[in-house]
């Protein structure tokens, strides 16, 4: 068995029994009964990422289903990490919509020097810790807040990937996009995951370019950079 298998298999009793503990409702003893611990129930809907390449490349994390989560498809990272380059080393990037944080520890996995993951969601950003803290991944920093106002906060032209998979069915696209322009570096990029293609017209307020496009199922993946 390889070390990265058994790795991968630590990590996800892990992250398993956390989101147990977090799915299992409380329990009201019953009259006279003896304190015992109560069971918790294996989580409902429990899915699995898998990291693409780098140092924890065949690494498999388990992660909860949500409401409008969506890993971003095996396919899909691969196609863009083969855009971006296998090597992100020194790279600072900001994952403004983490959910599962798919495509920000794959950034950190090939070498990117620091990887912001800003999830709005507490048992997402619980789920991050755990993975955070079981890859032992120093460059990986977590964050609870709102995506956008992440990208607000940093310091103009200082990330060199900003990655952006906000909800589907929310607004947030335009926003994000606004906001990613101003932080992203001049030689930087900006990844944007949508259920619909966007074009060069609907870009040009934000100063943005498309310099890669890729539709698989219902997903379209840009690659996007300054104009």
């Amino acid at each position: 068995m390889s070390r990265s298998t058994l790795r991968g298999s630590a990590i996800t009793a892990e992250i398993r029994k956390a989101q147990a503990a977090a799915a299992a409702p409380p329990v009201a003893p019953k009259k006279g009964a003896k304190d015992k611990p109560a069971a918790a129930a294996a989580p409902k809907g429990a899915g699995e990422i898998r990291i693409i390449g780098g140092q924890w490349k065949r690494t498999r994390l388990p992660v909860a289903q949500r409401p409008g989560l969506r890993p971003t498809p095996d396919r899909v990272r691969e196609t863009l990490f083969n855009w971006l380059g296998q090597d992100l080393n020194g790279w600072r990037c900001l994952d403004a919509f983490a959910g599962t944080g798919a495509l920000g520890l794959e950034a950190a996995s090939r070498g990117a020097a620091s990887v912001q993951l800003v999830e709005s969601d507490a048992a997402l950003v619980a789920q991050l810790q755990v993975l955070q803290a079981k890859l032992q991944a120093s460059a990986v920093r977590v964050q609870r807040g709102d995506g956008v106002a992440a990208l607000k906060q940093a310091a103009p032209a200082s990330v060199d990937l900003v990655l952006l998979d906000p909800p589907f069915d929310g607004d947030l696209f335009a926003p994000a996009l606004q906001a990613a322009a101003k932080a992203v570096a001049a030689e930087g990029f900006i990844y944007l995951e949508a259920p619909r293609a966007w074009t060069d017209e609907e870009l040009a307020p934000s100063g943005l370019v498309l310099y890669r496009h890729l539709k698989a199922g219902a997903v379209h993946a840009h690659l996007l950079k300054r104009g």
